[in-house]
């Protein structure tokens, strides 16, 4: 249980998605809605309008017929944009960007009209870049944020004069080491705010990925469960029939009046044993007698279905790794028996399959309860966690290792599974931990409140 890979558990390729669709483009891939854009141009040609007539009301020189000439054309633009398409629809990114650039150019021109970097104003070029950074892929992000940056530099050295009162004290010149460091400084606005922003949108889009990953394997897991209890229903249910449709066929067979009818009657009679055997094996099971009793095991009962699956010494071809389970409680304690949650089977599963790959000889599943709490835990005698992926454990991430190095299964860990078991966990009140046992191995543990999770009286 090491390492950069981290176990899936029982996850298929649909579930998880590929490796690509984890990526920093793929989790941004898609995201800018029409109405998104137009709204946010419509606010910034609105702010642009206001300022114009504000100078012009103080009677600062400017030139007027251009400045409203270039607002006029983006609000032209972003008309037929919002008229063009469905407010719902979502930009391709080659589109996005395209649209994102002309704002850019607006802003630019205007600022060029207004004095250049001079014009405090300039600091709205960061406005496109930023909404870049947060629902495009990286590529177009470097292409448009390096676009503002090289037209704040230009905008240093071209551009007409700030507009000023026209009384002559007001007609001051920038100095250009004054106007080159306001186009460094929004050169530098530009790159951390794109920059805060996307890690925060890499996050947050990463999250809902993995977030919707747990949903359809919770839902899976309790359609499995779901399954389960219809079959001991059933055997329960079609018992009584069964034996009623065996008594008559014997007492058929009794008084058959001809060979014919008795050999039928007989072969109804073992056809209808058939069922009842097939019946008796699914009720065999301790835990599925019924419903109510199918809803609850016992912490043994629980970690025998979890080790179930490795308990014949062998994962994957490779022999040789011990998976034992134990049960202990406080003394004077009644033993509890737990609700069966599918989140607690599928998470621990998983915990274990991850131990399996780097355990050097032994696993060790404990189960441990007191009057107040019950505790799960899985301890591997491997190397532990390195201190990389161990603070990372419990997100999803996406990890460079080209290959399994370590792993007895080869498989290149993505963090998914982690996050998947934990966020299971925690959905049923465990609180969950990961840390390296002494003097070596791994070890995953989650803590329960007994309220949680025991299994009220029948």
């Amino acid at each position: 249980m090491q390492g950069d890979r981290v176990g899936g558990g029982d996850l298929s390729k649909d579930e998880i998605g590929s490796g690509e669709d984890w990526s920093e483009g793929a989790v941004h891939r898609g995201r800018l809605r029409v109405r998104t854009l137009v709204t946010l141009r419509w606010l910034v040609v609105a702010g642009e309008g206001a300022l114009l007539l504000a100078i012009m009301s103080m009677g600062f020189a400017a030139p007027y017929p251009l400045c409203f000439a270039v607002l006029g054309a983006s609000a032209w633009v972003n008309l037929l944009t919002g008229v063009a398409s469905p407010g719902q629809r979502v930009f391709g990114d080659r589109e996005a960007a395209a649209q994102l650039s002309l704002d850019i150019l607006q802003i630019s021109a205007l600022v060029f009209l207004t004095g250049g970097t001079s014009n405090p104003f300039v600091l709205i070029l960061i406005a496109p870049v930023t909404l870049a950074a947060a629902t495009l892929p990286l590529r177009p992000v470097l292409i448009l944020g390096v676009m503002a940056g090289v037209l704040s530099a230009i905008l240093a050295l071209v551009f007409l004069p700030l507009p000023l009162p026209p009384a002559p004290a007001m007609a001051a010149s920038i100095p250009f080491g004054l106007r080159a460091g306001a186009a460094l400084a929004n050169i530098v606005g530009i790159a951390l705010t794109a920059g805060y922003v996307r890690q925060a949108a890499v996050e947050s889009a990463r999250m809902a990925l993995a977030l919707d990953v747990t949903q359809a394997v919770l839902a899976r897991e309790q359609r499995l469960s779901a399954l389960g209890a219809l079959a001991a229903a059933a055997a329960h249910e079609l018992g009584t029939p069964l034996a009623t449709i065996s008594i008559v066929a014997k007492e058929l067979s009794r008084e058959a009046p001809s060979a014919q009818v008795k050999d039928d009657a007989d072969l109804l009679v073992s056809q209808a044993e058939r069922c009842r055997e097939i019946l008796r094996r699914l009720t065999d099971a301790p835990d599925a007698a019924s419903d109510a009793i199918h809803e609850r095991l016992s912490l043994r009962q629980l970690v025998q279905e979890v080790i179930e699956p490795h308990s014949n010494l062998e994962r994957g071809g490779v022999k040789g790794v011990r998976v034992e389970a134990i049960v202990t409680g406080a003394k004077g304690v009644k033993t509890p028996d737990i609700r069966r949650l599918p989140e607690i089977t599928h998470a621990f599963t998983a915990f274990v399959e991850n131990a399996v790959d780097f355990a050097a000889s032994e696993i060790l599943i404990s189960a441990r309860f007191d009057a107040e709490t019950i505790t799960m835990e899985v301890r591997d005698d491997g190397p532990g966690f390195s201190p990389e992926v161990l603070a990372k454990l419990g997100e999803p991430y996406v990890t460079t290792r080209p290959g399994g190095e370590g792993s007895r299964t080869g498989h290149i860990g993505m963090g998914l599974g982690f996050f998947i078991a934990k966020t299971l966990l925690e959905r049923t009140g465990a609180h969950v931990t990961f840390h390296n046992g002494k003097p070596h191995g791994a070890v995953v543990s989650a803590r329960w409140p007994r309220a949680k999770i025991e299994a009220g009286a029948i």
